[in-house]
């Protein structure tokens, strides 16, 4: 059946002069069985849903790794490297899958089929469809949490032990961005990847109770039984239900906190890879050298593979390898789809100290990742890099479009010259502040926007990602009935710089926001504290915690643990 499948596609790939929208209706389509049968053949499989988040968030496959069309160019590449790599497009059954298609064939992508239906065919054939977003990882964290039985502290015990003046070390496992936005009063950063690495040097005192928390559960689980799993001594506890239970609780929150974890050194440093490396080898995590590394990537053509540097993003731009990608390893166990969406890859993982690459390795090939190596000495002769990791969107290079500074379009907006703005920056970006007048829209969208706004001479394209920007422009040129389209010069942080005026809120929509999966008691949807935000919380961690049981109806993932237990540190 799967040998018909490929040479089906490679027949319509022969058919390289059928225009563009035939070749959309064309892609080959299979049907839930067919579907079921390439998910659990262990080969490679990238599963793709190209609807927006905030659509794609409210149902969709376990496995499915959200790229929606208005950015496809921008991800596609480093999400799914292999062009050869097989490929499934899952939508709600209403057709972006084929536009998907359409853009992906353009790219170079040869193995491409459509699930006949989308995800309501997938359910009818009695399979499961869950809602949220990460939800491969928070189910794991729940599976963490019900195998190693990780134990946990509610907030009010917690906030009892700390006014009785218990000895108490709370660490919080977000990364620093999350922890200084809001945390718990006297709770030190330190982002779970960094937790065995970091903690020696704390020297914290034998009977000191150690408690991990995030925002809600995922985190503060797989934290905890972080440095369980890596021995430590001290009685290690997850906050049930993270910041978020804790301001349920009526308790108070710190804001703008900068506090962290000193990085190790001398016996501390030593002490913090002997341990990682005790739970790589009871995990059976693999450590590589450059020669075998070579030969991954000399094989790249024939089987994906993913080199990430799990440091800190300071590190990162510091110094880095040129042939990686950046994913902080706190991130990684909880949303690896964010960086590879090519199930049963070969993974790299980067790390100069090793003792992240090898923790953040032991929860990846429990997670069903089991091909997830670590690279030893992965600097030594290579010539490192600066900056951010440079992304080259197909398509940007060749947008020869005008632009206009940010004086000069306020000029035209003040004089009133027929000059309708687009806005491609996210929703919640635009609800915070945007240029006066101008209208949100999602670029995949854009022949719809043109329908929803008044007439206008001339276009201009702003945002805050310039490459979706010139994607943007480019795209509404060519339906725009030839009236001018121009960008906005640095975007919208041009307009700011140059202290124009912005306005906030949802002033004028060409498109719907759903282009953001919003949890009700994360995205100010209520009044904090409110009967509505509680309830809101309180179903969230309802729907984690069913996570374990829906999971193991849908079958589609196989999580691992050893038999043996935990040695500990020495």
């Amino acid at each position: 059946m799967q040998s018909a499948f490929f040479l089906l596609i490679a027949i319509m790939l022969s058919l390289s002069s059928t225009p563009q929208n035939a070749y959309a209706q064309s892609f080959t389509r299979i049907n839930a069985a067919s579907f079921r049968a390439m998910v659990d053949d262990g080969k490679e499989l990238a599963i793709l849903d190209p609807r927006e988040e905030g659509v794609f968030g409210q149902a969709h496959l376990l496995l499915a790794a959200n790229v929606p069309l208005s950015r496809l160019e921008l991800r596609i590449e480093s999400l799914v490297p292999r062009k050869t790599t097989r490929m499934v497009l899952v939508d709600g059954g209403e057709g972006i899958a084929e536009r998907a298609a359409a853009v992906l064939h353009q790219l170079g992508y040869t193995a491409i089929a459509i699930l006949d239906g989308g995800y309501p065919a997938w359910k009818a054939a009695g399979h499961e469809i869950f809602d949220g977003m990460n939800v491969p990882g928070k189910a794991f964290g729940e599976w963490v949490a019900v195998t190693y039985g990780t134990p946990t502290i509610t907030p009010q015990e917690l906030h009892k032990r700390i006014a009785a003046g218990e000895e108490v070390l709370l660490l919080d496992a977000r990364p620093a961005n999350e922890y200084t936005n809001m945390s718990i009063p006297g709770a030190i950063n330190v982002p779970g990847s960094e937790l065995v690495y970091r903690f020696p040097e704390l020297a914290v005192k034998p009977g000191t109770l150690v408690v991990v928390n995030c925002a809600g559960r995922t985190r503060s689980l797989i934290g905890a039984q972080t440095l369980i799993n890596a021995g430590v001594k001290n009685e290690v506890v997850a906050l049930r239900g993270g910041t978020m239970a804790w301001q349920m609780a009526g308790f108070d929150l710190e804001y703008g906190s900068t506090r962290h974890a000193p990085e190790p050194w001398g016996k501390d440093y030593q002490q913090a890879l002997q341990m990682a490396q005790a739970v790589a080898n009871r995990f059976g995590v693999k450590t590589i050298d450059a020669a075998t590394l070579e030969r991954y990537k000399a094989e790249a053509a024939q089987r994906t593979l993913y080199l990430i540097d799990v440091r800190t993003p300071e590190e990162y731009r510091a110094g880095h390898r040129p042939d990686t990608m950046f994913a902080w390893g706190v991130q990684v166990v909880q949303g690896i789809d964010k960086y590879a969406a090519t199930r049963n890859a070969r993974v790299v993982l980067v790390d100069n100290y090793l003792v992240r690459a090898l923790m953040t390795a032991s929860w990846m090939v429990q997670q069903g990742w089991p091909d997830t190596f670590v690279l030893a000495d992965p600097f030594a002769g290579v010539a490192l890099e600066t900056g951010e990791h440079p992304v080259v969107v197909p398509g940007v290079g060749e947008v020869k479009l005008p632009r206009i500074d940010p004086a000069a379009l306020n000029r035209l907006l003040v004089a009133a010259r027929r000059t309708i703005v687009f806005d491609v920056a996210d929703s919640l970006a635009y609800k915070k502040g945007h240029i006066p007048g101008a209208y949100f829209v999602i670029r995949s969208r854009l022949a719809e926007a043109l329908k929803n706004i008044p007439g206008a001479d001339n276009f201009v394209v702003t945002g805050d990602d310039p490459d979706l920007v010139a994607l943007a422009a480019r795209d509404l040129a060519k339906i725009s009935g030839g009236k001018t389209v121009s960008m906005l010069a640095g975007g919208n942080a041009a307009w700011r710089k140059a202290g124009l005026p912005v306005t906030a809120g949802f002033e004028h929509l060409a498109s719907p926001p759903d282009d953001i999966f919003r949890q009700p008691f994360l995205w100010g949807h209520y009044e904090p504290m409110s009967p509505e935000f509680k309830q809101a919380a309180l179903d969230y961690f309802q729907w984690e915690l069913q996570l374990p049981e829906q999971l193991e109806r849908a079958s589609e993932t196989h999580f691992y643990q050893p038999a043996q237990k935990a040695e500990p540190a020495k």
